[in-house]
């Protein structure tokens, strides 16, 4: 029973952390303890924090140290690999590794939310499909509800089946609230992506909003046997 998920996109800006944040009030509604982890962020508040990092744990149930949620952030907002080359400090996979099992050990569920799109470059050699490789971890996929999404979707599907991981679901954001024929793409995606839907997430509804559609199929399938 997996204890932990990972949540990609289609695509940067699809509502990753949104998606997250729901699925970790959901699991705290379940009333299992449970953290988000953004592994690898780039791009920083007047602060110093990052947002979907600050919001991630916002959302959790257990606040552990900052170093383990997120073990690597950069001050620019771009390409994950070019701001690491950049900033003089590499993206180490087993850096990520030992952090999740720490966070394994305080709850009962982990959110790992990744960076950009599923393939990602991390370095010259490894991306975000190979994270996700070495932390064995079922994805759910979070698709941006727009112009071109099911060309992404089914891609991102294929790259996840080809690395032999589980698509364990997916969500479609409604990011673009004027997206013609939402339905009919809808319907196409449900017919093509061999993974089950596990809520719509409608434009500007909250967070919260979206709980309930979440939680009904993908939570229980694990919760019930925990």
């Amino acid at each position: 029973m997996p204890t932990a998920f990972f949540v990609a996109g289609t695509d940067t800006e699809v509502g990753k952390t949104y998606v997250t944040c729901g699925l970790l009030r959901a699991t705290r509604q379940l009333g299992f303890s449970t953290v988000g982890m953004k592994p690898i962020a780039a791009g920083v508040e007047a602060d110093g924090r990052n947002q979907d990092v600050a919001q991630l744990l916002a959302a959790s149930s257990i606040k552990p140290p900052l170093e383990w949620i997120n073990p690597f952030l950069y001050a620019a907002a771009i390409a994950p690999h070019i701001a690491a080359r950049e900033a003089g400090r590499s993206i180490e996979i087993e850096v990520i590794e030992g952090a999740f099992e720490h966070l394994q050990q305080l709850a009962d569920v982990v959110w790992v939310e990744g960076v950009g799109g599923f393939r990602v470059p991390l370095d010259e050699r490894r991306d975000t499909a190979d994270l996700v490789q070495r932390l064995g971890l079922p994805v759910v996929l979070v698709v941006g509800m727009r112009l071109g999404c099911l060309n992404h979707a089914l891609l991102t599907a294929e790259a996840i089946a080809q690395r032999n991981l589980r698509l364990a679901g997916w969500v479609a954001n409604q990011i673009d609230p004027t997206m013609n024929r939402f339905e009919a793409n809808l319907e196409s995606l449900q017919a093509r992506l061999d993974a089950p839907m596990l809520g719509v997430t409608p434009y500007g509804g909250g967070v919260d909003s979206a709980v309930a559609a979440l939680r009904l199929s993908l939570l229980p399938e694990f919760g019930s046997e925990c």
